[in-house]
């Protein structure tokens, strides 16, 4: 595939481990795809080549994978799968956009990690997302109450891979998803702790499932439950590194059905936030047996091209 040279895309330095980086220029909202898209079809009908194909074929640039579900041999690939990954960004003019991954402090059956266990695993993790060219990690969290809230030890976990984070120029990211809601205490003490710390290392994934406005019947949502305002995003936007642009139904005229688009990526452009905006379907007939997600992910690129003017 020959990629004309007006592209928006450029070669970055080497990586510790000599791996060139891939890098989209274009500043503002960028699309991609996160490959939880096809977690139905990937190992089955599709392997990771063809889903850059369909990413490169919709006109996005950035991907996000789960590390534990699309790397072989996770957490530690051998050189040729680490070249094979590093030969497709370059072929398909694909950025490392967010590499998705747990810090699962309930990994033994009989007691939680230490502070210390947990460090030293979410490490691998942030070495190995270097190594293939990732900048922001999605680093979900063990959680201990239904609204979502982290391990209590979270800001020990964390301030301890700080330094590593900064030396390889990394984001570590929570998820903010439903049910939790944008004004909620947990969102609040997270940008507490970048405010204390000081640290441009972490920072929020935000979930467009908290702008959902309409669930199926048997929907468990806590008593009370109302989504967030899109313009809650606004005192946000300085600490979101990343949106996992959340879709459950596009109607036949492109637009979500269930989420207030057009309002949320308006006040991301209005107050200029600059990332990716990373497709993840999760639409009710998703498993369902021969159903390709590939349609409906080009009508949510449409959409979103429709908004953003790209």
């Amino acid at each position: 595939m020959v990629y004309p040279a007006s592209l928006l895309f450029f070669i970055t330095n080497k990586s510790e481990e000599g791996n060139l980086l891939y890098r989209y220029e274009k500043k503002g909202l960028k699309r991609g795809v996160s490959l939880y898209s096809y977690s139905a079809e990937f190992g089955f009908e599709k392997n990771l080549e063809e889903c850059f194909e369909d990413i490169c074929d919709m006109g996005a640039h950035g991907v996000e994978i789960l590390a534990n579900s699309h790397i072989e041999n996770y957490p530690y690939p051998t050189d040729a799968w680490v070249d094979h990954w590093h030969a497709l960004c370059e072929k398909y003019q694909v950025e490392p956009a967010e590499y998705g991954h747990w810090i699962d402090c309930r990994v033994m059956q009989d007691r939680d990690l230490t502070t210390e266990e947990a460090i030293a695993r979410l490490e691998v993790d942030m070495r190995l997302a270097h190594r293939l060219g990732f900048r922001v990690l999605r680093t979900k969290m063990s959680v201990i109450t239904n609204d979502l809230s982290p391990v209590e030890n979270w800001r020990d976990i964390i301030r301890g891979v700080l330094p590593l984070a900064e030396r390889l120029d990394l984001k570590l990211c929570p998820e903010i998803h439903t049910p939790t809601m944008l004004s909620s205490p947990m969102v609040q003490d997270y940008v507490a702790f970048i405010q204390e710390t000081g640290t441009k290392n972490f920072g929020l994934n935000i979930d467009f499932s908290v702008f959902r406005t309409e669930f199926e019947a048997h929907a468990h949502l806590p008593a009370g439950y109302a989504p967030s305002k899109p313009e809650e995003l606004v005192p946000l936007i300085p600490y979101i590194y990343c949106c996992h642009a959340k879709f459950n139904h596009m109607s036949d005229d492109f637009e979500e059905t269930t989420i207030p688009y057009r309002e949320v990526l308006g006040v991301l452009q209005a107050n200029g936030w600059d990332g990716y905006l990373l497709s993840e379907y999760e639409g009710a007939d998703k498993y369902d047996p021969g159903y390709e997600v590939g349609d409906t992910l080009r009508r949510h690129h449409i959409l979103m091209k429709n908004i953003i003017g790209d």
